[in-house]
């Protein structure tokens, strides 16, 4: 009996068009800001975007998923800075998080979302897979880097490490969510810098004014800790 060569499934319908999923999500943001969660239809967005429904619902079951994922991409546009020093990376970003954040159409399109989440399990969910699990890449990034250049010790249990990781993110997003969208404060370099100081070296730190991993008086290196150049 001749065999059979497996084929590799075929896909009905046009291929999707890069340039039409952005015009898609770029009009799903523009209509949050006009009109708001609770009058955005997807005939408006598909209008805006110069696209059929149709082409709308071959891509996203609903509005749900439609405005997840068009604020989903612009927290890709976060990148960690390699400055040299973890304080250095970490200021950078909380900058660029804030800056992203305090834009008409991430502010009103993320405050959109996260209200309706608690209406809406899945959605929720969805949130929590398409903007949180992907933006955490920025944390184990930099504390690689760190761990590279001495300035973070190694976790070498893995259940551990994602705990910290979780804890980290939740702390500096948490932070800078909280007071750009719910207190409506600047996050300016200032901010950024005693927010980075708090982050790194703890309250006592924070309250004395001194740099991230400076000593106070009396205080010395912990055991096991590097000096500058990876000597103990």
């Amino acid at each position: 009996m001749p065999s059979r060569t497996p084929t590799e499934p075929t896909r009905s319908g046009r291929p999707r068009s890069a340039e039409a999923d952005a015009a898609i999500l770029e009009a799903t943001r523009e209509s949050l800001v006009d009109l708001g969660w609770s009058k955005l239809t997807m005939g408006d967005v598909a209008t805006r975007a110069g696209v059929a429904k149709t082409t709308l619902y071959r891509r996203w079951a609903g509005k749900n998923e439609l405005v997840v994922d068009a604020v989903a991409v612009l927290f890709d546009e976060l990148e960690l800075p390699d400055l040299g020093s973890l304080p250095a990376d970490v200021e950078a970003v909380v900058l660029q998080f804030a800056a992203l954040l305090e834009r008409p159409e991430t502010k009103t399109a993320l405050m959109a979302v996260v209200a309706e989440s608690t209406r809406d399990e899945a959605l929720r969910d969805r949130i929590r897979d398409s903007i949180v699990a992907r933006q955490k890449h920025l944390v184990l990034q930099g504390r690689e880097r760190a761990q590279l250049r001495g300035e973070l010790p190694s976790e070498p249990d893995a259940v551990v490490a994602a705990r910290t990781a979780d804890l980290i993110f939740d702390v500096i997003a948490g932070a800078v969510v909280h007071r750009t969208l719910v207190s409506a404060e600047p996050v300016d370099s200032d901010w950024a810098r005693r927010f980075t100081m708090l982050l790194l070296s703890g309250l006592g730190a924070a309250a004395a004014g001194r740099q991230p991993g400076a000593r106070g008086p009396g205080e010395s290196r912990p055991t096991g800790a590097q000096k500058p150049g990876g000597s103990v």
